[in-house]
């Protein structure tokens, strides 16, 4: 079963038992508080993650994450964790913009 490492939250893990499911709604079913503004429809990119490791074990980029990337708002080491299904092994960290205020978060 594929494991998402999120790295600045004290390397907490979660194993993802459906990949068809979002990481977003990985991380919500395991009691991880992510921000999605725009309620995981893609369009906010408040729910970016970083992509330490296992780039290749996501779906493709959604035509959402390709806008995105276009308009110069989602990095190529970023993906949305609304958008994306993993296939394997993944490490993460949120980002500073993406932080929310109350998640006590490691470095």
């Amino acid at each position: 079963m594929p494991k998402i490492t999120i790295s600045n939250l004290n390397h907490k893990q979660v194993v993802s038992h459906n990949n068809s499911k979002t990481v977003l709604n990985i991380m919500h079913e395991n009691f991880i508080d992510w921000m999605h503004a725009c309620g995981g429809k893609g369009r906010c990119t408040t729910c970016k993650m970083k992509i330490l490791d296992g780039h290749d074990q996501l779906s493709a980029l959604s035509d959402f994450e390709q806008k995105m990337r276009q308009a110069s708002r989602l990095n190529t080491d970023e993906r949305l964790a609304c958008q994306c299904t993993i296939r394997g092994d993944v490490t993460v960290e949120v980002p500073e913009a993406c932080k929310l205020p109350h998640v006590k978060y490691s470095y």
